[in-house]
């Protein structure tokens, strides 16, 4: 029992983590690269820099789920592996 309440507590950390890191990042590179990378440095007009920094918004979230995916595979069979030598 006191196994699987900590599976538990780690797989809801590591949840809540990359539920922040989803709200956080795409929306905090959106406004940052659209002003400083996209208007301030390459001087692209306001229609353009809404376009270039909504992509670099959605490949953020792909990156975010990537590694999401990535991190609960790899917890999941290092549970199955520990689970299996008992």
């Amino acid at each position: 029992y006191c196994r699987n309440e900590g599976s538990l507590t780690s797989t809801l950390r590591t949840l809540l983590f990359f539920t922040a890191l989803m709200i956080t990042l795409p929306v905090g590179l959106y406004f940052s690269s659209k002003a400083y990378i996209f208007e301030g440095t390459l001087g692209m007009s306001d229609r353009d820099s809404y376009f270039y920094a909504a992509i670099v918004a959605v490949v953020t979230v792909h990156v975010v789920l990537a590694l999401f995916v990535y991190v609960a595979w790899n917890e999941g069979s290092r549970q199955w592996r520990e689970g299996k030598q008992d």
